[in-house]
């Protein structure tokens, strides 16, 4: 298992408390970053357990889902649903996002 695997579980934890403002504001963008942060644990974790090309398919699909999820960040800040994200919150997202850039190339 690819150590951000747990690095993204503690992204979904640190959204606990930003899904509910979404949410308040916006039911359909809150529903996309909640749905978006689980495929991204969700499709690491399947693809460290496939080979070949279907565990570069996974981990894509994970870096496209994480990307959803800074992109619904800013959008929900842009739009003042939340004042802003949790410095370690845009860290995790970001190692998530460099390290899914880095398998996926290899």
């Amino acid at each position: 298992m690819l150590r951000i695997y747990d690095v993204m579980l503690g992204a979904l934890e640190s959204l606990r408390g930003v899904l509910p403002q979404v949410r308040k504001h916006d039911h359909s963008l809150e529903d996309q970053l909640r749905r978006a942060a689980t495929s991204v644990l969700l499709n690491i974790a399947e693809g460290s357990g496939s080979r070949g090309g279907n565990r570069t398919l996974r981990y894509s699909n994970a870096l496209g889902s994480a990307r959803e999820c800074q992109a619904c960040l800013q959008a929900a800040c842009a739009l003042g649903y939340v004042a802003a994200v949790e410095p370690a919150l845009g860290d995790k997202l970001r190692e998530v996002v460099a390290t899914l850039v880095k398998v996926t190339r290899d």
